[in-house]
């Protein structure tokens, strides 16, 4: 697995490529010299382990049968505050699930993504408590 970065202005700013060509924008935000041009980097490891147990959740659900129409997610984290660096202390995924999904086992698809599945919350989990919730319909 290889990602590229690229600087693309006289700041912070970069853009990220991966092996098939798709590209994610990094930037910091004007607070610290950045133009909000992209993620931060932390905001896309947030992104990173919504997407990872995202994929887990409907890879499970499908197997199951459950039929999803609509499938969203907030991921909040908190960071170590006045400290360098500034690791997530805590992480909270809110999933939102429609469809004709049965709601236990959508919290059991939870459960095994974060648990046993979902690589970036494995790392994650070392240095933040991670914690969830499911809302069916």
């Amino acid at each position: 697995m290889l990602v590229k970065l690229k600087r693309f202005d006289s700041d912070y700013g970069f853009e990220a490529t991966n092996e098939a060509g798709k590209s994610l924008t990094l930037d910091a935000g004007p607070a610290i010299g950045g133009h909000g041009q992209g993620f931060s980097p932390m905001q896309a490891v947030l992104a990173a382990i919504g997407g990872c147990s995202g994929i887990d959740m409907i890879s499970i659900l499908k197997k199951q049968k459950q039929e999803i129409t609509d499938f969203e997610m907030t991921v909040d984290g908190t960071r170590e505050q006045g400290a360098v660096p500034s690791p997530f202390t805590a992480i909270h995924i809110v999933y939102h699930v429609k469809g004709n999904v049965d709601k236990e086992k959508a919290q059991r698809a939870a459960d095994l993504s974060i648990e046993k599945y979902c690589s970036v919350s494995k790392m994650l989990e070392k240095s933040a408590k991670i914690t969830y919730e499911v809302k069916v319909n």
